[in-house]
């Protein structure tokens, strides 16, 4: 990588209507407390929203180009992965060939452990976990890894990325995993609840897994319909559920004894802000608990305790962010996709399957899981359940990915 800094760079700006296009537009100016970062490859994420003249984009990948004055903790070479609140702002957003970033808000990328499309990919989804699983004001479970605790815990959507990244997560803490999920599911975040589940069996088919015993749990999806389920399948005690969408009335009804608490990342980067439409103060507590959570998820990561999403990589570079907003929109993907940016790299991965734990993995353990998966009425509506100490996996078919690259040719 060359050390000149150009003092203009390519970046997928939004235009009136709600599309975006490449433009030419000065590189950022660096804050004292903020680095540069050469963006190699960025991750597409649902969440992604946007207003006119904003860049794009908020997870990345990239290699540390520039510090500002105060910046010691990282330095120039480094391989930093990180998340920003792209379509925000005009000169924060990762859809870039440079991003920058606070140097507190990334994390080093340990040698020798994922590449920068898998790194791209363990942002927005993972943090999203961390902050809802460990902050204290969210359920605040002590710091993975932590011994078995013979409890239950309940993700709704387990084959989405937030939810294939809190199967990892809750494990690590030492639950058992119970999940509903379509097991040949493309479809957006948004629609995979109301057509996964047709079965009318299946909550009192997790209950009994469970032995009615459910007391936490995250619900991906976080509609109505996902929400009225979730409370549903806990147990006599009650407990507390975390949405990433605020919580819905009658959810809230069914189950006064839950506690169902909303989460939302952007609140870690310690700005105020709007999404979309309510005003979010500034949260100094989710700042500094993010900050010490980058630095423990690098030592996760080099442990081999968390492993990436599947990726699937998209080829056509910055040019090509509006059809992969396009292929999103159609369904097409299970859960994310994730843009390369690296100079004259041309390559498409091979189909891939979302194995979530298999006896070859590193250190992440699959006993315990239990994978409950019903289909659309348009297949099969019967329901299934893996049994302890099986290998898991979410789609036997060659073609599901929770993450998919566009390779960009700067």
């Amino acid at each position: 990588m060359s050390n000149v800094i150009p003092d203009t760079m390519r970046a997928s700006i939004v235009q009136e209507g709600g599309k975006v296009a490449v433009q030419e537009v000065p590189v950022p100016v660096l804050k004292s407390n903020e680095i540069l970062v050469k963006v190699y490859a960025v991750a597409q994420n649902p969440t992604d929203w946007k207003k006119p003249g904003t860049i794009i984009g908020v997870d990345f990948s990239g290699i540390v180009a520039k510090l500002g004055d105060d910046v010691s903790n990282v330095k120039i070479g480094d391989h930093v992965s990180g998340f920003t609140h792209g379509g925000y702002y005009t000169d924060y957003g990762a859809f870039a060939e440079y991003t920058k970033v606070e140097s507190d808000f990334v994390w080093i990328v340990p040698p020798g452990t994922v590449t920068h499309e898998e790194a791209a990919t363990m942002n927005c989804g993972v943090f999203t976990v961390i902050q809802a699983f460990y902050h204290p004001s969210r359920l605040g479970l002590p710091n993975p890894p932590t011994p078995p605790t013979g409890k239950w815990f309940f993700v709704y959507a387990g084959s989405t990325s937030v939810g294939l990244y809190a199967i990892q997560f809750a494990r690590l803490s030492g639950f058992k995993v119970v999940t509903v999920a379509s097991p040949r599911n493309h479809k957006l975040v948004t629609d995979f609840g109301a057509d996964a589940y047709k079965d009318p069996d299946v909550v009192e088919k997790i209950r009994n897994v469970t032995g009615n015993s459910i007391q936490l749990a995250l619900d991906t999806n976080a509609d109505e319909t996902s929400q009225l389920l979730t409370v549903r399948t806990f147990g006599p005690e009650g407990g507390h559920l975390i949405v990433i969408l605020p919580p819905r009335e009658a959810a809230v009804k069914e189950r006064p004894d839950v506690k169902i608490q909303f989460t939302l990342l952007y609140t870690a980067l310690g700005r105020e802000f709007s999404w979309p439409s309510t005003t979010f103060p500034a949260a100094p507590e989710d700042r500094a608990h993010q900050i010490v959570s980058l630095v423990k998820f690098s030592e996760l990561v080099k442990a081999g305790y968390i492993r990436p999403n599947p990726v699937k990589i998209w080829e056509g570079g910055l040019e090509a962010v509006q059809e992969g907003f396009d292929y999103m929109r159609e369904g097409k993907l299970g859960a994310r996709y994730k843009f390369e940016i690296h100079s004259n790299v041309t390559q498409l991965s091979q189909p891939c399957q979302a194995i979530l734990a298999s006896k070859t993995s590193r250190k992440y353990p699959s006993e315990g899981i239990q994978w409950h998966t019903t289909e659309s009425t348009a297949r099969d509506s019967s329901a299934e359940v893996v049994k302890e100490n099986d290998d898991i996996q979410i789609d036997p078919t060659p073609d599901y990915f929770a993450m998919l690259t566009v390779t960009v040719v700067s």
